[in-house]
């Protein structure tokens, strides 16, 4: 019986070939070390419609090549690289719009399952584009030609490594790019699930892409998938031809492959010297191209369909999502994240209730009690030290976790970094706000606040700010340290912001420079707001157990702590100005730092 089969595609890739020439690129062995070169002035040409292969041994340049033709690293190598597209040479901003480059560090969302994260991504890249049954058809499809299928409902941080290598791969095929980069694709996987892999990317390539992978050493059967290959040794290009005529070329040189011997282990075997150093010999040879081993592989082949069904393909045109768009599907993201990571979310929910708690027994009574004023004005340096530091240490891990897979989908053009940060900021601000309200919701009634509404919810602001603005600080460091120095350095932070805060040592007793600099101490203000909202705006005279309270006067407490000049909304302010200067910078030092990374 006939079967008729309706598959959805998407539109055919435009051809876009790769040039490059007399590319060198120099690395610094340290600091005062002398140069190295890692590419020694190399040249060729990867054509659409092949599936183009680097090789060499480790540390000959693969990579690096690689890296430079894809734009990730960029402003650090000499040379001329061309992008040849229909409609002639592109400039890099619009070829890097139509190009993808999966890496071979695999970094995924660990929290999320292999279906989540097609999903996500799909709507990242497609958007509305397609219908709701017509993204599932296409994310089934995807996860049926890698062989994930059985993996739907499996988070990512319980995948294999050639788990993870196929769904990387997978998520960078859903905006069906004209361009594809692969840094040793078969890395992890078994010889089968490898040949699959090498087989879906041969495939890919016929339907006019341009696929670029770095191999070590394939099977001989995956060698043969491969349309060309692009030999290097030391930095310098042995051999650039169609795989299926090394054997030839090798043989025209003297060099003659034993028979049922793998010609990729031979090629391997010549530049490593075992037979004999003809690396100066071949890098000769592949500079002056004598003469052409190159044939032409580009033609694109039909794919067999089983006589009995009949399949009908619909091209549907992708139109990617605005970034108000992406915005939503990144709060999402964000969301189910928090929501899911117990370490960061309710173990610190938890965290703030205990040590809420803890506090407010150990200054029981302490805000009504004239006796211990002094006692709860250091309870307020507690509260700042304590929101500060546990919102700084997360805060500097932050960033540099995500960093790579920020790089990565930026890179990929799954958004841009002022969207992925904006949609940030807007999920850790509730949550913020929440560790902030379950702490000043039992500390400040059981060490004794006063009963007032309107001085519990500006108790509450001041926590809030605190914690605001020590994430940002937090972010910051991170950002501009890497973690180990960024504890330390946020640890030396606080203890300076804390010794300008005005409680350990009275601003009057201050040198001046030093004065000045207590400015710049957001625990400063944060601990002027706490005193102003529990003694300022005419508080009554507070209870006295003992026959004499100096404090029991808040008025009296303000003065000898120089904070009459001081005002609860200007503190505010201050910290608001404080967080929201520190995200600027934040955001600022965040792309600087992708750019050059």
């Amino acid at each position: 019986m006939c079967q008729r089969v309706i598959l959805l595609s998407l539109p055919k890739a435009d051809s876009i070939d790769i040039q490059f020439t007399n590319l060198t690129y120099e690395v610094r062995d340290s600091y005062f070390g002398s140069l190295k070169k890692i590419l020694k002035g190399v040249s060729g040409t990867f054509k659409s419609g092949e599936l183009s292969a680097i090789m060499g041994l480790s540390g000959a340049g693969k990579s690096t090549l690689l890296n430079i033709l894809t734009g990730f690293q960029r402003g650090k190598w000499t040379g001329e690289i061309n992008y040849i597209g229909n409609q002639g040479k592109q400039s890099w901003k619009e070829y890097k719009k139509q190009s993808c480059y999966i890496q071979q560090d695999d970094h995924l969302q660990p929290l999320f399952t292999v279906w989540e994260t097609m999903w996500m991504a799909s709507n990242l890249k497609i958007g509305n584009s397609l219908s709701l049954k017509a993204k599932e058809m296409l994310i089934d499809e995807m996860l049926d030609n890698l062989d994930l299928s059985r993996t739907k409902e499996t988070r990512c941080n319980r995948l294999s490594g050639g788990q993870k290598k196929r769904l990387s791969i997978a998520l960078e095929l859903l905006d069906n790019p004209p361009v594809m980069f692969l840094d040793e694709p078969t890395t992890g996987l078994d010889s089968l699930s490898s040949h699959q892999c090498i087989r879906l990317l041969h495939n890919l390539a016929k339907a006019g892409r341009t696929i670029i992978c770095t191999i070590h050493q394939p099977s001989a059967a995956t060698y043969e998938m491969f349309d060309t290959v692009y030999l290097l040794a030391d930095g310098k290009c042995m051999y650039e031809g169609a795989t299926k005529n090394t054997v030839a070329y090798f043989s025209s040189i003297g060099l003659h492959c034993p028979v049922y011997h793998n010609p990729a282990d031979y090629m391997i075997e010549i530049i490593s010297k075992e037979y004999g150093d003809f690396n100066d010999q071949l890098a000769h040879l592949a500079s002056n191209k004598e003469k052409s081993w190159r044939s032409n592989t580009s033609q694109i082949q039909s794919t067999e369909v089983n006589d009995s069904t009949s399949v009908t393909k619909t091209s549907v045109l992708i139109q990617p999502p605005s970034e108000f768009d992406k915005f939503f599907v990144l709060i999402r993201r964000f969301m189910i994240q928090l929501f899911r990571d117990w370490t960061v979310t309710y173990l610190k929910i938890f965290a703030h209730f205990a040590v809420g708690v803890l506090l407010g027994l150990l200054y029981m009574d302490a805000g009504h009690d004239g006796s211990k004023t002094l006692s709860n004005v250091g309870f307020f340096m507690v509260s700042c030290i304590y929101l500060s530091y546990t919102s700084m240490m997360p805060a500097v891990f932050k960033f540099p976790s995500e960093m790579m897979t920020l790089k990565k989908e930026r890179f990929n053009n799954w958004y841009r970094l002022r969207t992925y940060f904006v949609a940030s900021f807007i999920c850790n601000l509730p949550v913020q706000i929440l560790y902030a309200f379950v702490y000043s919701g039992t500390s400040y009634f059981l060490s004794g606040q006063p009963s007032d509404v309107n001085r519990f919810l500006m108790y509450l602001m001041v926590t809030i700010m605190i914690t605001l603005v020590s994430d940002s600080v937090g972010v910051l460091i991170g950002i501009l340290t890497n973690p180990i120095n960024g504890t330390f350095v946020g640890a030396i932070t606080l203890c300076a912001m804390l010794s300008l805060s005005g409680f350990l040592v009275h601003f009057s007793h201050m040198p001046r420079i030093l004065f000045y600099s207590s400015y710049l101490s957001y625990i400063k203000y944060g601990v002027h707001a706490f005193v102003h909202a529990i003694y300022g705006f005419n508080r009554e005279k507070l209870s006295c157990p003992k026959i004499y309270c100096h404090y029991n006067m808040p008025s009296t407490l303000m003065t000898d702590l120089s904070m009459t000049d001081g005002k609860y909304w200007l503190d505010i302010f201050l910290l608001f100005c404080g967080c929201f200067l520190c995200r600027i910078v934040v955001y600022l030092s965040l792309k600087r730092k992708l750019a050059r990374a």
